[in-house]
C-alpha cells in the first residue's frame, strides 16, 4: 500500500479504531478470557531471519560510544521509544512499587537508612532463592549477591572468572550492554553463530573452543535481546554439558525469563547445571521497575569473588529498593502481576509484527519471539540503520540500529524494535516516519 494512503488512514482513523478490520482480515483473533493473538494465516506470512554467520575471531570491542548518544535520547519525553528495551509505564506495576516503598519506609525506618552490605538483604536473597529453586535451580540464599541491576551482575561475573585480554564467547547479535561490559574490562569477544529461534550454535561453539582459548561464555538463552530467541531444553542441556566438561564458566543473563508469552516460564541454564559452572544473573528491571536497580548474581563456585568485587565496586545496593522488592515478593503480588501482564506483552509483540508485515518493504524479515518484548527486523536491502537512527532522532523517534549489537560490520541493515510501548496516534506516526525514511534512503 502506498505510504501516503497509509498516512491518510492513520490521520483520519487511528490504528486502534481500524483494528476490527484487521480481525476480519485474519491478522488477529480474539480468544475468550485469554486476549488477542496473531492468527496462523499471518504467522505463516512471517519470514524469519536466517541463522547468523559472524566471523568467529576474537575481537576487541570498540565503537560502543555511539550507544551513549542513543541512550541519552531516551530521556526526551517527546521521543517515541522503539529503541530502548524499557517497558512503558502501562506495562509495569507502578502503583505496587510505590505502595511497597511507602510501606517499608514506615515499617523499617532504621534499615532504610543503613547500608545493606554484600551479599545483600537476607530476606530478599531468601525470596530470590525460593523462586530459583521453583525453577529447578540448585541455589541457596548464601549463593546470591544482590547487585545494581543485571548489568552490574554481568560485570561482576566476568571479573570473577576472566582477566583483561581473555576471550569471551557471546551470541551474535548480542545485547550492546554486554559489549560495553566486555569493552570496559578490556576483554575480547568472539561471536558465535546464532539461530533466531533456537539460540547459539553448539557445533559452532565447539569449533571455537577447539581453536581459541575461551575463558567464559555469556548468553541469554530465554527470550534473548535482541533476537528474542528461546533455546530448547535439549540444547541447554547440551551446552551446559559441553562447557562443564571443559570447566568453562557460563554466565546466564536471564533478565527476560519471567516474560514468557505462555503459561510457564522456560527453565534456566542453571536448572541443568550439575557441576556449578553456570553463573546466573538477573534483575527486576524488566518486571517491576527499571529505576529500582535491583538485580542479583548467583554462584557457589565464585561466590566469594562476586561478594568482594561487589563491595569493592560500590559498597552496597540501595537498602530501600531491596526492602521494597522483598515486600512485593513476600506479598505474592509479584506472581499475580506476572500472570496478568504476560498476555499484554504477547499482544504487544503480535501488534507490532502485524504493523511490520503491513507497512515495511516487501521481503522484510522479523523474528517470532515466544517471550520478552523486542523484535529483530532485517530489511530486504542494504540500508545503514545507524544512519536511519540519526535521521529519526530529530523527528522524536528512537530505534536501535543493528550495528550496536555486534563487534563486526554485520547487521548494518537490521534494527531492533521495542514493542512495549503505549499504542496511540503518536506511535502510529512514528512507525510511518520509520517506513518513510527507509524509502527515502533506498531511493537516494
Amino acid at each position: 500500500m502506498d505510504y501516503f494512503r497509509w498516512q491518510t488512514i492513520f490521520y483520519t482513523k487511528p490504528w486502534l479504531k481500524i483494528w476490527p478490520s484487521r480481525l476480519s482480515k485474519g491478522y488477529i483473533e480474539s480468544r475468550p478470557k485469554s486476549g488477542f493473538y496473531v492468527k496462523r494465516q499471518m504467522a505463516e506470512a512471517i519470514t524469519t531471519p536466517e541463522p547468523t554467520r559472524p566471523n568467529t575471531i576474537p575481537t576487541l570491542v570498540s565503537g560502543q560510544e555511539m550507544v551513549l548518544h542513543l541512550v541519552k535520547s531516551a530521556n526526551n519525553p517527546k521521543m517515541v521509544q522503539f529503541g530502548a528495551a524499557v517497558p512503558a509505564h502501562s506495562f509495569l506495576p507502578t502503583h505496587l512499587v510505590t505502595q511497597a516503598f511507602r510501606q517499608v519506609a514506615k515499617t523499617h525506618p532504621a534499615e532504610v537508612n543503613d547500608y545493606q552490605f554484600p551479599p545483600g538483604l537476607p530476606e530478599l536473597r531468601q525470596q530470590i532463592a525460593r523462586r530459583m529453586v521453583g525453577n529447578g535451580c540448585d541455589i541457596t540464599p548464601q549463593d546470591i549477591v544482590i547487585t545494581d541491576g543485571c548489568q552490574e551482575a554481568l560485570r561482576l561475573a566476568l571479573r570473577a572468572c576472566a582477566e583483561p585480554g581473555d576471550v569471551i564467547a557471546i551470541e551474535s547479535p548480542t545485547f550492546y550492554g554486554l559489549l560495553q561490559v566486555i569493552h570496559s574490562l578490556r576483554m575480547k569477544a568472539i561471536e558465535i553463530p546464532t539461530d533466531p529461534d533456537t539460540g547459539m550454535s553448539i557445533p559452532a561453539l565447539k569449533m571455537a573452543l577447539d581453536q581459541w582459548p575461551i575463558k567464559a561464555c555469556v548468553l541469554v538463552p530465554s527470550f534473548s535481546n535482541p533476537l528474542g530467541l528461546s533455546m530448547p531444553d535439549q540444547a541447554k542441556h547440551q551446552l551446559v554439558e559441553l562447557l562443564s566438561k571443559r570447566q568453562i564458566p557460563m554466565i546466564e543473563d536471564d533478565v527476560y525469563g519471567e516474560i514468557t508469552h505462555g503459561t510457564r516460564r522456560p527453565k534456566p541454564l542453571k536448572a541443568f547445571d550439575q557441576d556449578d559452572w553456570v553463573i546466573y544473573a538477573s534483575s527486576f528491571s524488566k518486571t517491576l521497575s527499571p529505576g529500582l536497580r535491583v538485580g542479583w548474581v548467583a554462584s557457589k563456585r565464585y561466590h566469594d569473588k562476586l561478594e568482594y568485587f561487589k563491595y569493592a565496586s560500590n559498597l552496597a545496593t540501595s537498602s530501600i529498593a531491596q526492602l521494597a522488592v522483598t515486600e512485593i515478593l513476600q506479598s505474592g503480588k509479584f506472581e499475580r502481576y506476572l500472570t496478568r501482564v504476560r498476555p499484554q506483552y504477547a499482544f504487544a509483540i503480535d501488534r507490532m509484527t502485524a504493523a511490520i508485515i503491513e507497512l515495511f518493504p516487501q521481503g522484510t524479515k522479523v523474528t517470532r519471539p515466544k517471550g520478552g518484548f523486542v523484535l529483530w527486523v532485517e530489511l530486504p536491502f542494504e540500508i545503514d540503520t545507524f544512519e536511519l537512527t540519526k535521521r529519526l532522532i530529530p523527528q522524536n523517534v528512537s530505534i536501535a540500529p543493528g550495528r550496536i549489537f555486534t563487534t563486526t560490520e554485520n547487521y548494518n541493515h537490521c534494527l531492533r524494535l521495542s514493542c512495549a510501548v503505549d499504542w496511540n496516534r503518536q506511535t502510529e506516526w512514528a512507525l510511518l516516519k520509520i517506513v518513510n525514511e527507509i524509502k527515502l534512503m533506498k531511493n537516494e
